[in-house]
């Protein structure tokens, strides 16, 4: 596969489309995942627990936001204070919702780049 590939998948999962064709939507209304796209027929959940991995990527971004702005203030300031900690308990709260969509589709765009989905060949029956 080539990185031009994986750049349009990434792409199509940054604006929550299907991995395969880039035009079916992942999502009918807030926190309501289609079943599969309606245009490729690719199915998003595959198996139960699928989307485990989805739940990393958002702690790992979560996370990651909150020691960057800790690190942030603290070098600007020199001190950690009550008002950096509140506003983290704030962001820890508020960012792995903001970030569920996009997880998700990162998520199915990821395992889409690294398991493509095969071809299917049209069988005759003799």
């Amino acid at each position: 596969m080539g990185a031009k590939r994986g750049k349009r998948i990434l792409l199509y999962g940054l604006k929550l489309r299907c991995p395969e064709c880039g035009l079916g939507r992942l999502y009918r209304a807030p926190f309501r995942m289609k079943s599969q796209c309606e245009y490729c027929d690719l199915i998003y959940e595959r198996e139960q627990g699928y989307f485990i991995g989805a739940i990393y990527l958002n702690i790992m971004a979560t996370e990651s936001l909150l020691l960057g702005t800790l690190l942030i203030y603290g070098l600007i300031t020199g001190q950690v204070n009550q008002v950096i900690l509140t506003v983290l308990i704030l962001l820890a709260l508020g960012l792995p919702p903001i970030f569920f969509h996009h997880s998700r589709s990162f998520w199915l765009s990821i395992d889409h780049i690294l398991n493509p989905r095969q071809k299917q060949s049209k069988q005759v029956d003799l």
